[in-house]
């Protein structure tokens, strides 16, 4: 495990960065350093206004609004922006030291005036078929929602889009059923993962039962490694929602709470498919050993008959390849002729057995 993609060389990397620091120093554990941008949302069922920026100062007036906010900050890496938000906001220190370290598992906190999530945002690569994981931290304060990306590029793009035409009742609807929204994004970008982790088996168990490619039991243990990835992400998240889900925050209003649940209910859904594709890959794994331990019997075998046809043969020609001078058959003329004819035989007779006992 040697990506850096929240296994163990990253955690022994976040580990030695932060060896010797006091808690609540901020410093960021990811490797993007992408170009740093807000984007902000306000709305309201008649109202809706967008902007980009990045000039921190232009969204601190939005902490008290009356308006819906969406604020989404990327490009964490600038731990300058991170700390003002936060001082403005009034999140506490600890919080942004976890926004700031990348390899937090999901989990929920609640405070008195906001509450604070961090989930995991996985994207699946076309070329490589591994999952990549980038951490989203979210907090819910009052009328605002801000969210903190590593880099550009989300699966939110499906809650803009019903922001800006007004579809369905998010609009209608406050901070928390945002909250919501951007959470069940999250989610189902999982079931789009596993519909190609799903296709992908379908073309591994052909390749297994075909043994049509040499590089199968590679493809299998990416599979397994994503599906680790994916139960380490999906397991923690439904106790995230399930907190959630009672109530125990009264930020999050209680006719939002069916749909956390509902959430929460597709989570348990995808942990069990995950923990099925866990068998098939297993199941995969052993069967491509099991055929090549076949294949390779196979081939043994046929050499084995071969060395075993071969012994009398052998047998019989050094006999007569001692160098004696007086031996029976040496100054016989049909010699040479009576002994190939003994060797085929043999080795004909040998073979009919084999056939015989079914060796063959």
């Amino acid at each position: 495990m040697n990506k850096e993609k929240g296994g163990i060389v990253m955690e022994d990397r976040v580990l030695s960065i932060k060896k010797g620091l006091p808690p609540g120093t901020l410093v960021y554990t990811g490797k993007y350093r992408e170009d740093f941008e807000i984007e902000v949302m306000s709305y309201s069922p008649e109202e809706f206004r967008e902007f980009r920026t990045t000039n921190v100062e232009d969204v601190l007036s939005l902490r008290d609004s009356s308006m819906t906010t969406w604020i989404n900050i990327v490009g964490v890496h600038r731990t300058d922006v991170v700390e003002r938000i936060g001082e403005h906001f009034g999140i506490h220190l600890l919080v942004l030291e976890d926004i700031l370290n990348i390899n937090q598992r999901p989990k929920i906190e609640f405070f008195d005036e906001y509450v604070f999530l961090v989930l995991k945002m996985i994207t699946y690569d076309e070329n490589s078929s591994e999952l990549t994981s980038e951490q989203i931290s979210l907090i819910l304060r009052g009328n605002c929602v801000l969210t903190f990306q590593e880099k550009r590029g989300d699966v939110f793009d499906p809650v803009r889009e019903r922001i800006r035409h007004n579809r369905g009742v998010i609009r209608k609807r406050g901070a928390d059923y945002l909250l919501y929204a951007l959470v069940d994004a999250l989610v189902d970008n999982y079931f789009v993962l596993l519909e190609k982790i799903d296709d992908e088996t379908e073309i591994l168990e052909e390749e297994v039962l075909e043994m049509s490619a040499e590089d199968t039991v590679q493809k299998i243990y990416v599979l397994k490694r994503n599906l680790i990835e994916l139960r380490k992400t999906i397991w923690p998240l439904r106790e995230v929602l399930n907190e959630i889900s009672r109530g125990e925050s009264s930020l999050i209003k209680e006719e939002t709470l069916p749909y956390f649940k509902d959430v929460y209910d597709h989570t348990i859904r995808i942990a069990d498919t995950v923990e099925t594709f866990r068998d098939i890959a297993s199941g995969l794994l052993d069967v491509y050993l099991s055929n090549m331990s076949n294949r390779t019997n196979e081939v043994m075998k046929v050499l084995t008959i071969i060395a075993t046809i071969f012994m009398p043969l052998t047998f019989i020609a050094g006999i007569y390849g001692m160098n004696f001078e007086y031996m029976p058959e040496l100054s016989w003329k049909w010699g040479y002729p009576v002994v190939l004819i003994v060797m085929g035989v043999i080795a004909f007779l040998m073979v009919v057995y084999f056939r015989k006992k079914k060796w063959l």
